[in-house]
């Protein structure tokens, strides 16, 4: 028996409506999902295939609860959900060997409709989601070599191979989140880290900006990272960023926005990224990507 089959899907909604897709193989309504690729990471899978079998773009809000069950050989199938946007214009279904149906309904009424109590469970979910105003990634840096290995002034530091590969990743999983500004600390490691996306986006400006550096004194992160979340803050108000920051900082960044003292559990390796979504002033729960 093989390893577990993976897929990534949405619910996708679009003036306060909901879309469920009708699958002729199965005759059931369901959420708009398919298989990941080799290597794929769930967030670009489940916008592909939510424009794939509903004709429409999706804007990603909010990771949803995965959902997991065995497939009737036995191997067991995980489904990873997104909360998504529709924006501009819809068009016709892609799949149409898969979808030959699609349907916009309230949540009651999808919830009705759907065929399977685990895909309700998730759309339930995504209803009792307060109003989403805000949403930021925030990146740490891409691997840049080692330190010590480094002669030159660390802030022109570049990233290598493995950096470079991490920050073209990156660029893949925010596609689907649509950023529009691109903010970064000011060494060049974390410049070159938004550069792909910047590349993807139309050759966007990268602005840099001092608050999410790391200080000379490590001691000193803790009160630089209350500074750097205010900083935050303030431009998640302006339209969706793209921060990249460092390590020193994030983690008590993070805690900072979730008005906690422990920093341990957002520890961030180089090259992950956090969603950050908002309902007001309220932060929901951070998800790693």
């Amino acid at each position: 028996m093989s390893g577990t089959v993976r897929a990534a899907g949405g619910v996708l909604v679009r003036d306060g409506l909901v879309c469920l897709v009708h699958r002729p193989r199965y005759d059931d309504w369901a959420l708009p999902k398919g298989k990941l690729e080799d290597g794929e990471h769930p967030l670009p899978a489940a916008a592909r295939e939510v424009l794939e079998e509903t004709g429409w773009q999706g804007r990603v809000r909010l990771e949803l609860p995965e959902i997991a069950y065995t497939l009737p050989d036995g191997r067991p199938k995980t489904v990873g959900f997104w909360l998504m946007d529709a924006v501009g214009e819809g068009g016709p279904v892609q799949d149409t060997d898969e979808v030959d149906e699609v349907a916009w309904l309230t949540f009651d009424e999808a919830a009705e409709r759907l065929s399977y109590d685990d895909e309700r469970a998730v759309l339930r979910h995504a209803a009792a989601v307060p109003p989403i105003t805000a949403v930021v990634v925030l990146v740490r840096h891409a691997h840049a070599g080692e330190r010590k290995k480094w002669s030159g002034n660390d802030a022109l530091r570049p990233i290598d191979a493995v950096g470079q590969a991490e920050a073209e990743r990156f660029a893949e999983l925010c596609g689907p989140i649509r950023p529009d500004r691109l903010v970064t600390a000011t060494p060049l490691r974390c410049k070159q880290t938004l550069e792909p996306l910047a590349a993807t986006l139309g050759n966007m400006p990268i602005v840099v900006d001092g608050a999410f550096a790391e200080p000379a004194d490590a001691d000193e992160a803790p009160a630089k990272a209350k500074l750097a979340a205010q900083r935050l803050l303030d431009l998640r108000s302006g339209g969706l960023p793209a921060i990249c920051s460092q390590g020193k900082i994030i983690p008590h960044l993070l805690a900072a926005l979730r008005d906690e003292a422990d920093a341990e559990p957002y520890k961030t390796p180089k090259g992950q990224a956090w969603l950050l979504t908002w309902s007001g002033d309220q932060l929901l729960e951070p998800t790693r990507l």
